[in-house]
């Protein structure tokens, strides 16, 4: 059988997750990307064959014209509408591409929640050369308030403007970067940031815990800490999951991103893919179940457990030194794999020392990641935090 993986630029998700996944299923696997020399440098065993993969029809010219496929599977936050439409061209178990597309789209993503009447939020689209501030009173939205890029990921150019006149600037400084791309202005959610991840196969939906995540002070939105919930309150969860019914989503994995303020549960984003900056390595590694492959399975048609065996007893957390400047790494440690006091610690380096980076404000950031699994949240987090104090990174202007 084989699957065909859509992707942009590789990443830990792939090469470490599902490829070895795919390989442990016997699957034979090609690779279908607009950077296929990356792909091969980062994972040289796989078949990988350079397609336009953000076009839908240059993704089904290609699959048609190589192997019959059984499954069309991306993690790619850009191509799931693109993966969902040549599953569904090939008759193969897919997400829908409606869900994909509503949940990439912010703007669309924030009118199908209202029309639903599930935890509306303020929100305007603004195409390219739309003054801000206008359609921000237009729509109701308070400030402090939210611009983002309509199609963003990872928190780029996400920023919180205090008034018209910072929005104005903010979104000036956007458009400088992305020129003629559509931005959302939304209001400020205030609260607790939690994730919720799922994995659904359209007849059983399974919750897999989540995490608490910190983040940097705004008006910018760095992802820094994230520790493991293996369950919300029970009306938190109810609330979350009507939201994403509303959307369409409840196929694979997701991840979705919301706000908690005085019980009140709303959506900050959908991610239709796996947690990602190597969450979902320690998500695996945590439960103790083959998470890559039942992914892998349910778009291959095959149903989920109803009950996945995953342990409930563990505890995790993620941290993410961060560049505070732009420049070049001089000094950073080296990827380590400890046991301190029954907590297993993983660090490893996301940039190579001689690099030099501009400063993005993003998780592009990270200088690395250190992930631990154990049994007490307080001495893990005593671990990741001793284990980083000991730890130099420089970086050179």
């Amino acid at each position: 059988m084989r699957l065909y993986l859509l992707a942009r630029n590789p990443t830990d998700s792939v090469t470490d997750g599902f490829l070895p996944a795919a390989r442990r299923l016997g699957l034979d696997v090609t690779v279908l990307t607009d950077q296929p020399a990356a792909h091969r440098r980062r994972a040289p065993e796989p078949e990988t064959l350079g397609c336009d993969v953000r076009d839908f029809r240059a993704v089904i010219s290609r699959v048609s014209a190589h192997h019959r496929p059984a499954a069309v599977f991306t993690n790619s936050d850009h191509l799931q509408t693109q993966a969902a439409l040549a599953a569904e061209y090939f008759g193969l178990p897919a997400k829908s591409w409606r869900a994909a597309l509503a949940t990439k789209d912010k703007a669309e993503m924030r009118r199908r929640l209202a029309a639903a009447g599930a935890a509306a939020v303020r929100a305007a689209k603004l195409p390219a050369g739309a003054d801000p501030a206008a359609a921000a009173g237009a729509a109701g939205v308070p400030y402090p308030c939210v611009v983002k890029p309509r199609e963003g990921v990872a928190s780029e150019d996400v920023v919180l403007a205090a008034d018209a006149a910072e929005l104005v600037r903010r979104c000036a400084e956007i458009r400088a970067r992305r020129p003629g791309e559509a931005l959302v202005v939304e209001e400020f959610l205030d609260g607790e940031l939690y994730t919720l991840e799922t994995l659904g196969d359209g007849r059983v939906r399974h919750q897999l815990g989540g995490f608490h995540t910190e983040l940097s002070p705004p008006p910018h939105f760095i992802e820094e800490r994230m520790a493991y919930v293996p369950a919300h309150p029970a009306p938190v969860t109810a609330q979350v999951l009507a939201q994403l019914d509303a959307l369409g989503v409840g196929f694979g994995i997701c991840h979705t991103e919301f706000v908690v303020r005085a019980g009140r549960a709303r959506i900050v984003e959908v991610n239709y893919r796996a947690v990602g900056d190597q969450c979902d390595l320690l998500l695996a590694r945590l439960l103790g179940v083959p998470l890559f492959e039942h992914v892998l399975r349910t778009h291959l048609g095959e149903p989920l457990p109803a009950d996945l065996g995953a342990r409930t007893d563990g505890r995790a957390r993620l941290s993410y030194p961060c560049a505070a400047a732009a420049g070049t790494l001089t000094a950073a440690p080296g990827p380590a794999d400890l046991v301190v006091d029954g907590v297993e610690l993983a660090y490893r380096p996301l940039r190579a020392v001689g690099e030099r980076h501009e400063l993005h404000r993003t998780n592009r950031d990270f200088l690395g990641v250190a992930r631990a699994v154990g049994t007490d949240q307080a001495r893990v987090d005593r671990v990741v935090a001793e284990f980083l104090a000991a730890q130099r990174w420089e970086i050179t202007p």
